[in-house]
């Protein structure tokens, strides 16, 4: 309770450095909330993207639908499939026509081929998994050609690759700043009390005793900068609700696991400013 008190004396005693200190973090944490809100929808993005990978194979003319409906089915027996889909030509007409409605006027008279087309579950939807099932698909004696958007996938899953490194290296670069900053704090605050500090150390305080309260001010400045930066962060996903796009916003479990990382931030510039610089006073 005492090491509670004193880091409320603290607070009090240099109130415009403690406000400059929170606000710095919570403007650290609110770049680092902001590129998270962004990787989180492009990630929801892609995964809209992901659910429409389909591999759709081209029968030849001619074969019969109890062929289609048996290969369809053994197909959709790979542990990789969630579903399939026999496509007779008329159905493969009428859908083109649906999806191309202004050009439909191309499909009069045109005869397309049926097909057989397959979803894949969550997690083999990535190139190699959609290569390989269409690899097994391909050994169908009738089956002509198969389309899946080869390049597309690639491309889907590299783009995904970036997003995840270039989160990483943010993350941990914002994460190193926001932890000087607090360090940078207070080391200032241990040398404003040196000559405290000194007293305290004659009258027998223990380094643990002294490094506890300072522990607690940046434990503190840590989650009162992650409130903060939350809050900035979802003012400004409202603004972009309202006159740019929908987006969505953290969910509760991810929106504690941010302010647990700024407490730990602040407890962690702590430790490591209170220890460095302890020693020189």
């Amino acid at each position: 309770m005492r090491s509670i008190r004193d880091a409320l004396i603290a607070f009090r005693r240099t109130p415009l450095l403690s406000v400059l200190s929170i606000t710095t973090i919570a403007f650290s944490l609110f770049a680092f909330g902001l590129f998270g809100l962004v990787a989180l929808n492009i990630r929801e993005a892609l995964d809209r993207l992901e659910d429409r990978v389909e591999i759709r194979a081209f029968v030849a003319d001619g074969t019969a639908p109890e062929s289609m409906a048996q290969a369809a089915g053994d197909i959709a027996a790979y542990p990789e499939v969630l579903a399939t889909k026999s496509v007779s030509q008329d159905e493969a007409l009428v859908r083109a026509k649906k999806e191309l409605g202004d050009f439909r006027d191309v499909f009069e008279g045109a005869v397309l081929p049926a097909s057989i087309d397959v979803r894949l579950k969550p997690g083999f939807r990535d190139p190699a998994s959609v290569k390989r099932v269409s690899a097994r698909i391909r050994a169908f004696s009738f089956v002509d050609d198969i389309r899946y958007g080869e390049e597309w996938i690639e491309k889907l899953y590299r783009l995904r690759n970036v997003a995840g490194i270039a989160g990483i290296v943010l993350g941990l670069s914002f994460a190193g700043v926001s932890m000087i900053i607090i360090g940078t704090t207070i080391r200032m605050a241990v040398l404003s009390r040196a000559k405290e500090i000194s007293i305290m150390r004659l009258v027998g305080a223990t380094d643990g005793y002294i490094r506890r309260p300072f522990l607690i001010e940046g434990l503190a400045k840590g989650i009162l900068g992650g409130l903060l930066a939350l809050l900035l962060t979802y003012v400004t996903r409202t603004i972009i609700d309202r006159y740019l796009i929908q987006t969505i916003f953290f969910d509760a479990r991810v929106t504690l696991l941010g302010l647990l990382f700024g407490a730990m931030l602040g407890l962690l510039g702590s430790a490591f400013s209170v220890g460095r610089h302890l020693r020189r006073v």
